[in-house]
């Protein structure tokens, strides 16, 4: 290690301080500055890890690079050598913290641990897809790059419930986040429109929660237009590991979502008896919110859901689970005398007092377990935890009020973080497929998302991080999903690491140069604002 700090000490002194210099990567570094030199990255050149547990990210970033060189680099375990892209680790920088630096005598990349290794390598691939071709490969300019994020918690929201993608699609979303270092996952896998993941102790889950009879076509409430077809599916747990590990390999936390109370539709289905009605129920072949939700009087529902996370915890290895919490309407506990008899016999007030005691039940359980929860905003009303972490969707009014209360909190409002919206003021005459029309969250309204808004220093410090949410009730292929993704995503995982650092005019030049890379890797980005249309 010192050795590679020598080497890094004498490189520095090559610096030139160059106003002009232009920076190319996304989202914006901590510091850049131009340095003399450049260096020739050709398919020779060879990728050094000072340590085996550099290998995996840099086989990771060896493929990614693959489209911008056209061949893969050899990796190597090896000490740093002049003319390779070097990796070390350096135990004094922060977790997340990164040094790249780029002069004639080749590439060196030092970061606090793997992970921040890794975000180095992915500034990395961006300054090459960006740069010059030359005989045999890329010229790379001279830079000097320290960086590190703002917050800790950076993620994306994928639902898989009201459209399911494939193992190859999902991993495929990962693969966007980690270009752009988000690196939490949020895997939305249970919904009233289809039960998404194998439970072996329940299998009928699989085979009557995961399927509903058919699906509407176009837009909910307008339309009584349905396809006929059965449609449906269910990530088996082999498969939930392979993504996990997946992930985990691109230094990605996996938040697998399991609703309740509301949200239950597929599960009731299957079990008719963990309703207040008992049924019968049906899949859902709309979107929308449901009246029936699990009953909270019964301990039977209890027993399923603590039979159900057990299986969860197994797969899952990240600390946080989150259980929903959102959109549960209490019309059926007022009638179900279980719940009535729950509310009495735990001196409670009303339903939503009833819903507070369902979370905070099942978030003690998993407490017991070394898990903490995220929930939906929802989760305020009645009280909360301090515990409990809160996940605020409708606008920044709930994770406010959860801030000031002193809970954890993770800014995803629909204003600006639901990238299942349409992305300009015209979605029609601007050719958008079908989406939700709430109101547009153009690129430029993600980017303003400012997560401190309304709260002083001190409650500043509750706010964990930011997630966009892409909810797939319009989007039935991969495709589309990249259309709604890119380049959003770019503008949320902006916010997450350069917060205090950002630039829209700056931000949307580096994003006319991202798009080379975007090419290179054949995404399906939307087109509107690189072509100018907001």
């Amino acid at each position: 290690m010192k050795r590679v700090l020598l080497i890094i000490a004498a490189l520095f002194c090559w610096t030139v301080h160059a106003a002009d210099y232009t920076n190319v990567v996304v989202p914006r570094p901590l510091s850049c500055t131009a340095v003399e030199g450049s260096f020739i990255l050709t398919s020779k050149v060879v990728v050094r890890a000072e340590s085996q547990s550099l290998v995996g990210a840099a086989n990771i970033f060896t493929q990614s690079l693959e489209p911008v060189l056209g061949k893969m680099l050899l990796v190597k375990k090896s000490t740093p050598r002049t003319g390779a892209i070097n990796l070390s680790i350096d135990s004094t920088l922060e977790a997340e913290q990164y040094m790249l630096k780029i002069v004639k005598a080749g590439v060196w990349i030092v970061g606090g641990t793997e992970r921040a290794v890794f975000y180095g390598l992915q500034s990395l691939l961006q300054i090459a897809a960006a740069s010059d071709a030359v005989k045999g490969g890329v010229e790379l300019n001279g830079v000097e790059i320290g960086d590190k994020p703002h917050f800790e918690y950076r993620g994306a929201l994928l639902d898989v419930c009201r459209h399911i993608f494939s193992v190859e699609d999902v991993k495929r979303y990962i693969d966007i986040l980690a270009l752009h270092k988000v690196n939490k996952f949020h895997w939305h896998l249970t919904e009233d429109q289809g039960w998404r993941i194998e439970i072996k102790r329940y299998p009928e889950l699989s085979e009557v929660g995961a399927y509903r009879n058919e699906t509407l076509i176009g837009r909910n409430r307008h339309s009584k237009v349905y396809d006929g077809t059965r449609y449906g599916g269910v990530f088996t747990q082999d498969q939930v590991r392979e993504i996990v590990a997946y992930a985990a390999a691109r230094y990605i936390d996996v938040i697998p979502e399991i609703e309740m109370p509301g949200h239950a539709v597929a599960a009731l289905t299957t079990y008719p008896e963990l309703g207040c009605t008992g049924g019968p129920y049906e899949v859902w072949t709309r979107w929308g919110i449901s009246k029936n939700i699990f009953c909270a009087g019964k301990e039977s529902t209890f027993e399923f859901i603590e039979n159900v996370l057990s299986e969860i915890l197994e797969l899952f290895p990240y600390k946080y689970i989150h259980i929903g919490g959102d959109e549960a309407p209490r019309d059926a506990w007022k009638k179900c005398p279980h719940c009535q008899k729950r509310i009495k016999d735990e001196g409670l007030e009303n339903e939503h007092q009833l819903q507070s005691y369902f979370m905070e039940r099942i978030e003690r359980w998993l407490n017991e377990r070394g898990r903490s929860i995220i929930g939906w905003d929802e989760i305020l009303k009645g009280g909360i935890s301090k515990s409990a972490t809160v996940m605020s969707w409708r606008g920044t009014k709930g994770g406010i009020a959860a801030a000031k209360l002193g809970n954890q909190v993770i800014m995803a409002p629909n204003t600006h973080c639901y990238i299942d919206y349409y992305q300009t003021s015209d979605p029609k005459a601007n050719g958008e497929p079908l989406g939700n029309g709430r109101f547009p969250v153009t690129l430029r309204k993600t980017y303003e998302l400012d997560p401190y808004l309304g709260l002083n220093e001190e409650q500043q410090k509750y706010i964990k991080g930011v997630q966009v949410n892409l909810w797939a009730e319009y989007i039935a292929t991969f495709d589309h999903i990249q259309h709604m993704l890119l380049p959003r995503l770019a503008a949320l995982a902006e916010t997450g690491w350069s917060y205090g650092n950002k630039d829209y005019d700056d931000f949307a030049r580096r994003m006319h140069i991202l798009r080379k890379l975007y090419d290179k890797q054949g995404f399906n980005y939307a087109p509107y604002f690189f072509n100018g249309i907001e």
